[in-house]
């Protein structure tokens, strides 16, 4: 069996390539996803903007989860 030297070191340099290029276009989906996220997800809204969704400690009131789904989508909000 022939090991041709020239197309061992063409296949490697595909290869490093390849690596480069994929960890780049990996740490550029990190950049372009720390960009589009806010800082901070649970800060007071300020202005005119209110928090939609409130945790609470006390017993639901017979609100399901299908209801709560529905109205969702009904309001599309």
């Amino acid at each position: 069996m022939i090991i041709s030297v020239r197309k061992c070191l063409s296949y490697l340099k595909f290869l490093l390539v390849f690596a480069v290029l994929t960890y780049t276009l990996y740490q550029l989906f990190g950049l372009i996803g720390a960009w589009i996220t806010p800082v901070d997800h649970y800060r007071i809204p300020e202005g005119h903007a209110v928090k939609a969704f409130q945790p609470s400690d006390r017993p639901k009131t017979g609100e399901m989860m299908g209801d709560r789904l529905r109205f969702f989508y009904w309001y599309g909000e």
